[in-house]
């Protein structure tokens, strides 16, 4: 927990419902172990939608599709999310959920490792949401910014590991130092880089919001 529990518990009180579907597949999500935005990271995503209100959008990493209906709900007209997924299991699901959303139309998903899959996409994008595998942030970059539009926004999340990114890595589990080392790479490469702004802000698992100038 990076924000005290008894005040995250207050602001996500003053929450209003989310729409049945997403509620929905969050219960068969929990049900089935599988990790899905955490609620006030959701709200901070939502919000930054609604405010680009981009007509382009790229999610690496589907998992089940959750966080790609999320998403579609807060877009209009002709808005597009494509996302990408690697895990074969989760595939049928996430297309499942957007058939149950009605999104087929709007959500386009691609199959593959997602450094091999943006190699051939073209863009621009105006958002890009980055929640795949933390340890291939920094492998991704290259290609999300690539792909990413002059003013776009790319937004990536669990990027503090629940406060562990702070430690020394000799202080980390020895399993999660990859992880750990790549993550402070990425987070150090993002506040950085020439022609990017970056914000890191301790909401759910850590969130980063860039804007490519």
């Amino acid at each position: 927990m990076i924000v005290d529990e008894r005040m995250l518990d207050y602001i996500l009180s003053l929450d209003r419902d989310e729409s049945p579907l997403v509620r929905t597949i969050e219960q068969e999500a929990v049900r089935d172990y599988v990790p899905i935005i955490r609620k006030e990271s959701r709200n901070l995503l939502k919000v930054l939608l609604k405010i680009k209100k981009p007509g382009a959008v790229l999610e690496v990493g589907t998992a089940i599709g959750f966080s790609a209906v999320l998403m579609a709900e807060c877009l209009t007209g002709d808005s597009h999310i494509t996302t990408i997924e690697k895990y074969e299991k989760r595939i049928p699901i996430a297309r499942r959920n957007f058939q149950r959303a009605g999104m087929e139309a709007k959500i386009t998903l691609l199959e593959g490792d997602a450094a091999e899959v943006m190699k051939g996409l073209d863009g621009p994008y105006d958002f890009i949401f980055m929640d795949a595998a933390k340890g291939q942030y920094i492998r991704f970059l290259p290609e999300v910014l690539r792909l990413l539009a002059p003013g776009g926004l790319l937004v990536s999340d669990n990027v503090l590991q629940d406060g562990d990114v702070v430690e020394s890595r000799y202080a980390v589990v020895r399993r999660n130092r990859t992880i750990h080392s790549r993550m402070r790479e990425y987070l150090w490469t993002l506040k950085h880089m020439d022609g990017l702004e970056t914000m890191v802000l301790p909401i759910g698992d850590g969130m980063t919001v860039s804007v490519k100038e």
